[in-house]
């Protein structure tokens, strides 16, 4: 008798299984499947602070940086700080200053790590988009690549220290090149939020190290995200620029 209880629970059971499978499946047949999600705008309303649009089209990076990737990247994180950053300093004399001032004036302040986190992520998000470009990567001309080869010994041994420095960076953070108060060049990375300018330093280019830049395209193959950074995306005239702007 007890054996056939069993028997008939383990039918019942079998039989509801069944029930949930074929619901399932037909739920997934019904769900319209998109292989290229794109996420809704960001809207940053009640505070001082907007997302930027991008500096391209989110497919233009493609194959190196996937339209997926790029939308994700920028409505979802870097969007999220705006959003975030707009709650934190509500009512605060911060609402009235520009991001860079804020990052100055909070850094160091335990009690104002958030707003330091998340002004620094949307300042170094903004630097990012604009270090890429479609088209982008070989080795920089003009004055800009006479001081890399100056500082670096060549194009070539610049690629392999920034890789390399990219590649050995522990956890989450952001890869750049920079000059420093005396204007030579360096390759540094920043732990977490930590922005060159609190280093005296003057930021020229910048990767973005944290896994949500990469994950989705690369997985855990930094090496190759970076080396794809530097080959085909990265912005030399913007570089240029920020070494022009630095110079006066």
């Amino acid at each position: 008798m007890l054996q056939t209880r069993r028997q008939f629970v383990q039918t019942i059971a079998a039989g509801a299984s069944l029930v949930a499978l074929a619901g399932t499946k037909a739920l997934a047949q019904a769900t319209p499947q998109q292989s290229n999600p794109v996420t809704p705008p960001v809207t940053a309303t009640g505070g001082p602070f907007t997302l930027p649009p991008l500096p391209y089209d989110v497919s233009a990076l493609e194959p190196y940086i996937s339209s997926r990737t790029l939308t994700l990247h920028h409505e979802k994180h870097h969007g999220g700080n705006v959003q975030m950053l707009n709650k934190l300093v509500k009512d605060m004399p911060y609402a009235s200053q520009d991001v860079e001032s804020i990052i100055r004036a909070s850094a160091g302040n335990p009690e104002q790590t958030g707003i330091f986190n998340n002004a620094a992520q949307m300042w170094s998000h903004d630097f990012f988009w604009h270090s890429m470009k479609p088209g982008g990567g070989d080795a920089p001309t003009g004055k800009l690549g006479e001081s890399i080869n100056s500082a670096f010994g060549s194009f070539a041994s610049f690629k392999d220290q920034f890789i390399h420095t990219g590649i050995s960076h522990f956890g989450s953070g952001w890869l750049w090149l920079v000059a420093d108060d005396e204007g030579q060049f360096k390759v540094v990375s920043t732990p977490n939020a930590h922005v060159p300018m609190l280093d005296s330093q003057t930021a020229l280019l910048t990767t973005d190290l944290w896994e949500h830049s990469y994950y989705l395209d690369y997985q855990n193959r930094r090496q190759e995200y970076l080396t794809a950074f530097i080959d085909k995306l990265v912005n030399w005239d913007f570089a240029e620029e920020n070494l022009r702007k630095m110079e006066g």
